[in-house]
């Protein structure tokens, strides 16, 4: 065999991880094993939406995956057992205490206890090769649960009775508590392979930083950027029209917390113009709605009414701005400022004469309407500042951006979380871009190379201003991927009573999406399976009554309301979905109040397993992503094997 200059050098770099034949061969053989493997466990989330609590115990309990293992495992557990015992995976430390209190013969309970949960982790574990497992587990712990799940057996020693011996041990040293924790993180761990989110980390809720905390934390995950994600990504790159419209929503919704608390921004100088420029102004329909109780007054809401006008009157002056610069985002339908009789108080709003419920407008000039005062210029010069000097934002923006992307494919599925942009007809829409016309695909790519421009752009170059300029276009744009819809009606909803002028018109995909010749074409388009892929995304809520499956079940939309104001609209609390070796696992959420109820009441999910046509055959991790990558090694380390057993390569032994 021959091997060419390029070989050549690979190999000598693949030889400094493996040295030897032995170490080699050795590699080969646990590739090969991993690839017979069945697949490990996908987890899919959508539009959390800063609801922390949810989102922690559905993490917890990977979907209701623990529960089915549970049902499937201990067929001699009663129900009420089987809750007990789940629960105790779930919040291992809130659970304990409660146990400690009601518990008579603590060390009973920690016999069988530990007996279960070796017995669930072996469960979970087994699709796994022993070199993956010792990597998941805690390091002051990892060598006696080892000897746990692959200790003395066979003829020598009796197993039952070598395990019971390391069982009563860790009882009566006192480390059973934290020894049931750690098993408890592990088998949580263990049970989902892969973490998949489709979008809108925040919004709404008070926990958008502690979400992102906890993913970034976590083993193994990816992430398909939502709007309300490129909105925040786009304010920590200094776009103002972007950090507007964070701080809007943020005080729309009673919100600063992830503000204030959680990235240290502080909204003092904008508070300060908003009392001394709104003062006499009630603002009535700026009062935070939907609130959490984050402010501890009325007067902090009343304060943040006036705050709210302040940051939205900026906001339309920056948007406005961004649009004239900016022609071929045609979106001039959301430049209303110029189209306001500030002496009669009403809009025109496509060619439609309204009233307007507000009179008050002191910082506009009717003869220069998208101007900011020398004041407003301050306040945004000074909370630019506070964003892109706050450093845990920052932080979880380079994570974003490390671990995020507009799409991804994984195993034959097509992930996203709006939309593809379509035409009537379901064709790929075509966008003007100063790099001329994109659709399909390439929007894809192009849209995602812009804002990675747009943050990590040389400061001062002309494509870094575009980048951050085209994240606030990511965020309501007309043919944006992650927005879907004609057109955002922020200032039809805060100064125009009509509700028909609320309306936002969607793109032609959210009704195409049953149509499976439109759903294969977009398959086809990103060089999925065109015979089992999926398309999988969120950011449209699935009402109440309706299915979150498309066209056959070809595309799943597992939005179905983490954030509590759209539980009315779907009637739970947000799907998720569940990919193991058989199939697909759709998980419809109840609503979530805290954990102390779901620790004291021992809440769990409700799961419903949803047939598909070809899951029956269980998959193989040789039939994935990563088996492709593992066959591609096998052969390297082939190739490697025959340069060492040739000479062309000498062998290193380690010292």
């Amino acid at each position: 065999m021959e091997f060419n200059k390029d070989q050549l050098k690979y190999l000598k770099l693949l030889a400094e991880e493996y040295r030897t034949v032995s170490e080699a061969s050795a590699e080969i053989i646990n590739l090969t094993a991993i690839q017979n493997l069945p697949k490990g466990t996908e987890h899919f989330l959508s539009d959390i939406h800063g609801e922390y609590e949810s989102f922690a115990h559905i993490l917890r309990n990977a979907s209701g995956t623990i529960k089915l293992k549970i049902d499937e495992t201990f067929t001699d557990m009663t129900p009420a057992e089987k809750r007990a015992f789940a629960t105790l995976i779930y919040s291992p430390d809130a659970t304990l205490e409660i146990i400690k209190k009601e518990t008579e013969d603590m060390q009973a309970f920690y016999k069988t206890t530990l007996e279960r949960l070796l017995v669930m982790l072996e469960r979970v574990s087994f699709k796994y090769t022993r070199s993956y497992v010792r990597r998941q587990l805690d390091k002051e712990y990892a060598y006696i649960i080892e000897e746990l799940l692959y200790g003395c057996s066979g003829i020598l020693y009796n197993q039952e009775d070598h395990r019971a011996t390391i069982i009563q041990s860790i009882i009566d040293v006192g480390a059973a508590d934290k020894f049931i924790t750690s098993i408890c993180k592990l088998i949580s761990r263990m049970s989902i392979f892969k973490l998949h989110i489709l979008g809108d980390v925040y919004d709404r809720g008070t926990g958008g930083d502690i979400v992102l905390e906890t993913l970034k934390n976590y083993h193994s995950v990816d992430i398909q950027w939502g709007n309300h994600d490129i909105l925040w990504m786009g304010a920590a790159a200094g776009n103002k029209a972007c950090i507007a419209n964070v701080i809007r929503i943020c005080t729309r919704y009673d919100n600063l917390h992830t503000l204030e608390v959680g990235y240290g921004i502080s909204l003092r100088p904008l508070l300060t113009f908003a009392i001394n420029t709104y003062g006499n102004d009630p603002c009535p329909n700026f009062k935070a709605v939907a609130s959490t109780k984050d402010a501890m007054y009325d007067a902090d809401l009343d304060s943040l009414a006036k705050i709210s006008k302040a940051i939205a009157i900026m906001q339309f002056k920056l948007e406005g701005q961004l649009i004239e610069q900016h022609p071929y985002y045609e979106m001039d339908a959301l430049r209303l400022l110029d189209k306001v009789d500030y002496n009669n108080f009403t809009v025109n709003i496509d060619g439609k004469v309204y009233p307007m419920n507000n009179t008050f407008f002191p910082t506009i000039d009717p003869a220069d309407p998208y101007k900011l005062t020398d004041e407003e210029e301050a306040v945004m010069n000074r909370l630019q500042r506070a964003f892109l000097e706050s450093e845990l934002l920052q932080a979880h923006v380079e994570w974003l951006f490390q671990k995020g992307s507009l799409y991804k494919r994984v195993n034959g599925n097509l992930l996203y979380h709006g939309c593809m942009p379509l035409t009537e007809d379901g064709e790929f829409d075509s966008i003007r871009t100063t790099d001329g016309y994109m659709k399909g695909r390439e929007w894809f790519d192009y849209a995602d190379r812009l804002v990675r421009e747009g943050y990590y752009g040389k400061p001062g170059d002309k494509d870094k201003q575009r980048g951050i300029d085209f994240f606030w276009y990511l965020w309501c744009g007309y043919k944006s991927p992650l927005f879907g819809k004609k057109k955002i009606t922020t200032f039809e909803r805060l100064f125009v009573e009509d509700e028909s002028t609320w309306v936002e018109e969607k793109n032609p995909y959210y009704k195409l999406q049953d149509d499976l010749d439109v759903v294969l074409r977009i398959l086809k388009e990103f060089d999925c399976d065109m015979e089992n892929g999926v398309i999988i995304n969120g950011h449209m809520p699935v009402k109440k009554g309706r299915s979150p499956f498309k066209a056959g079940g070809r595309v799943i939309c597992i939005d179905g309301g983490f954030a509590k104001p759209y539980q009315k609209t779907t009637g739970i609390a947000g799907y998720s979905l569940i990919q193991n070796s058989y199939g697909f696992i759709l998980t419809a959420h109840e609503a979530f109040e805290s954990r102390e109820k779901a620790v004291l009441e021992e809440i769990d999910i409700h799961s419903t397993q949803i047939a598909r046509e070809g899951t029956k055959v269980r998959t193989l991790n040789k039939d994935t992503d990563q088996g492709v990558e593992m066959a591609e090694k096998i052969e390297s380390l082939k190739m490697l094997l025959e340069a060492y057993k040739m000479g062309v390569i000498k062998q290193n032994p380690r010292k």
